[in-house]
């Protein structure tokens, strides 16, 4: 992916060294990460576990960063994550003109390791990259990739590149007004309905994501060849039935939460396809 050529984002928060540290009671590391691990082997969001767990313990866990330094920091995967942000920022800007007929603000990139403070309550690396609607930020922790290429075999920087997109993708869902109305919804659904809905919500993130790519292809020729197939070996290895049979050896659908490896797939796909952002309508 020719990713130099891009414009680096000014909405970068580098909290990875350098920034306030605050130490808070509750959870320890240990438990926080057993915690995470099981809510991905039960299929269950890790943040709700985590989050139940402080609320029972009477607070948060660990030490937590609060705040970094403003701006895209000069490290290799620093730059890659905030010219991929300044890229969104192009792309979105330009569609949600020219599509919508309305005006795209972006939304903030935290860049953290092993745990920090969100607008959402407590991050931790365990999560995996997360969109904060609260705050409008997207928080991730650049360890990530490497997780991804060493346990899911899904490397390479278009594929890092579709996890950043996918969550700036939920950035895009709140802002014409989609995700508050899900999550409402889902408040007050069932476990297998709310799951229903949070799989429609991720699918759509994802064809969002393949929206980007294209027109950040048709404006700056950025893809290279095999960089589509990187996104969809990504989109496959985390897949929920995936991860479930890889986890215990079986899958469980009314658990999954983000959609199959086929469906991950073909939702990229749909978006990489056209670039419209009405074929990502996951609800019809």
């Amino acid at each position: 992916m020719r990713w130099d050529q891009f414009r680096k984002s000014d909405n970068v928060e580098d909290r990875r060294s350098g920034g306030r540290m605050v130490r808070r009671g509750g959870l320890g590391m240990g438990t926080i990460m057993v915690l995470g691990i099981a809510g991905y082997m039960l299929g269950i969001d890790p943040q709700l576990l985590i989050s139940g767990a402080e609320l029972l313990s009477g607070g948060g866990g660990g030490t937590v960063q609060t705040t970094g330094t403003q701006g895209t920091p000069d490290d290799e995967l620093g730059r890659f994550a905030g010219k991929i942000l300044g890229n969104t920022e192009d792309v979105w800007t330009r569609e949600f003109q020219t599509q919508l007929n309305a005006k795209y603000t972006p939304p903030g990139m935290v860049l953290f390791s092993g745990s920090t403070s969100s607008g959402c309550g407590f991050a931790e690396s365990a999560m995996g990259p997360f969109y904060c609607p609260t705050d409008q930020k997207v928080y991730v922790d650049l360890s990530f990739f490497e997780q991804m290429r060493r346990q899911f075999g899904a490397g390479g920087d278009f594929a890092y590149a579709y996890v950043i997109a996918h969550e700036v993708g939920h950035h895009v869902e709140n802002q014409i007004g989609l995700l508050s109305q899900v999550n409402q919804q889902r408040r007050v659904s069932g476990e297998a309905e709310s799951n229903r809905l949070s799989v429609r919500i991720e699918l759509m993130a994802d064809c969002l994501a393949g929206v980007w790519a294209y027109h950040s292809n048709q404006n700056y020729r950025s893809l290279e060849q095999g960089d589509i197939e990187e996104a969809l070996q990504a989109a496959q290895a985390i897949g929920d039935d995936m991860l479930q049979k890889k986890a215990r050896g079986y899958a469980v659908p009314d658990s999954f939460t983000h959609g199959t490896s086929q469906q991950r797939m073909q939702w990229l796909s749909t978006g990489l396809k056209d670039g419209k952002i009405e074929s990502c309508n996951t609800f019809q």
